[in-house]
């Protein structure tokens, strides 16, 4: 059976390959900036619980795992039929590795589930769980527990799983385009353009506004670039379910419970208190469309002083339309429409509010970012400046002309929510 890298070059090849790369460690609140690897999507952060319960005692849900997984309605796959369909977890069926543990591509038949020749029926990503490790197996579990119930156009959809001994996998639709990470900021990638920009973060507020709008509301918990998976039309679907809370029910504002996600999308509040509400997740939108404006990462270490923090550095130009094109993705080359990325920088603007209770609710964020599909707020005007001259090169249609970045292995997908970077722990 095909053997996962060794640590040193799974870190390596995960950062040159779609698939980022997830390194967990243990640390308190106050050491959390000083131990950050290079970008925030590599690096996440968990700080003591603030609930009375052991963070260990109950998983997400009250019920049983027996309970979880004999009313999904999930096909349960034998380990066998997993080990066929990846071709025994070869190596050239590799697809990427994180702290989780390996993906693999594999082919499964689209009517029975069972596994297919290589190059027929449908493609799948089977994440398969290191062995040791609670963590993992809670988070597996989680996954295994919202997906099986949640379903919407803008979630990914998890296939089934298999639960074998001590072998814990999953397996999800194969997304052909990737994460939304690896388009804005993987190198040598062709920048997407305004209108792509704009489809992926509507997409990925309508599955935010599904969870937060459900009868039994559902916390994200860790929004961010590499969760976010595209399909061959750049439609975006949500991923990664292993940090999902239920929300607070009743009259209660909040639920209290460990705090955990990835640094620098993490909301204030919950960093500092451990008190989760939806607007937590709003922030971490917020984030996700400074990053989609400026082309930076949430956080980036290799920059200097306080641009190494997008949030600190953007926020002082968000508000000001003299001021906004500083901060604009130049490989947009000045192709975008003036009032559109203002309604976009002003919502942004709304989602890091530092007070929780006056920042928008996602079904508010949507409505606003649907009315910037209108004509008249789609027409690219160049930037009004004699300190940044724009490209005056007609652009291309986007869905034509666009091709995803090369990937590692043939058809691979940078999915991250199979190869989760790491968090805080």
């Amino acid at each position: 059976m095909g053997n996962c890298l060794d640590s040193s070059s799974r870190v390596e090849n995960a950062q040159n390959s779609s698939y980022p790369s997830k390194v967990t460690s243990k640390t308190s609140l106050s050491s959390v900036p000083s131990t950050l690897t290079t970008y925030s999507t590599r690096s996440t952060l968990t700080v003591p619980s603030y609930t009375e319960r052991s963070a260990n005692e109950n998983l997400l849900t009250p019920r049983t795992e027996g309970e979880i997984l004999s009313s999904s309605n999930l096909k349960d796959f034998t380990f066998n039929d997993l080990r066929n369909a990846t071709r025994n977890f070869r190596p050239d069926s590799l697809l990427g590795e994180g702290g989780f543990g390996c993906v693999y591509k594999g082919w499964i038949d689209e009517q029975s589930l069972t596994a297919s020749r290589p190059g027929t029926g449908m493609v799948v990503a089977v994440k398969k769980l290191k062995p040791e490790g609670y963590q993992g197996h809670k988070e597996w579990l989680t996954e295994v527990d919202y997906l099986g119930q949640l379903h919407h156009r803008n979630l990914v959809k998890l296939i089934g799983y298999c639960s074998e001994g001590d072998n814990r996998l999953l397996v999800y639709e194969f997304m052909p385009r990737g994460s939304l990470e690896n388009h804005l900021f993987r190198r040598g990638s062709q920048p997407l353009p305004w209108a792509i920009r704009i489809k992926v973060a509507i997409g990925a507020a309508r599955g935010l506004s599904f969870l937060h709008d459900a009868e039994s509301q559902v916390i994200y918990r860790d929004f961010k670039a590499s969760n976010i998976l595209l399909d061959s039309e750049f439609n975006a679907k949500l991923s990664d379910f292993g940090l999902a809370k239920a929300g607070p029910t009743g009259d209660r504002t909040h639920v209290s419970t460990q705090v955990m996600g990835t640094h620098g999308y993490a909301a204030p509040e919950y960093i500092a208190t451990g008190r989760l509400s939806a607007k937590a997740d709003v922030y971490s939108f917020g984030v996700v469309l400074l990053e989609l404006l400026s082309g930076r990462r949430a956080v980036d270490k290799t920059r200097v002083g306080l641009e190494q923090n997008l949030v600190d550095w953007a926020k002082p130009h968000l508000g000001d339309k003299r001021k906004l094109y500083r901060i604009m993705d130049t490989r947009l080359e000045g192709q975008y429409p003036k009032k559109g990325a203002h309604a976009v920088a002003n919502l942004a603007l709304q989602c890091i509010g530092s007070e929780a209770k006056l920042r928008p609710r996602m079904s508010e964020v949507l409505a606003t970012l649907e009315q910037l599909q209108d004509p008249k707020n789609t027409a690219v005007t160049q930037p009004q400046t004699d300190r940044w001259q724009a490209s005056s090169t007609i652009p291309r249609s986007p869905m034509r002309q666009y091709k995803s970045p090369r990937r590692r292995t043939p058809a691979g997908s940078p999915l991250p929510s199979y190869l989760r970077s790491p968090r805080v722990h």
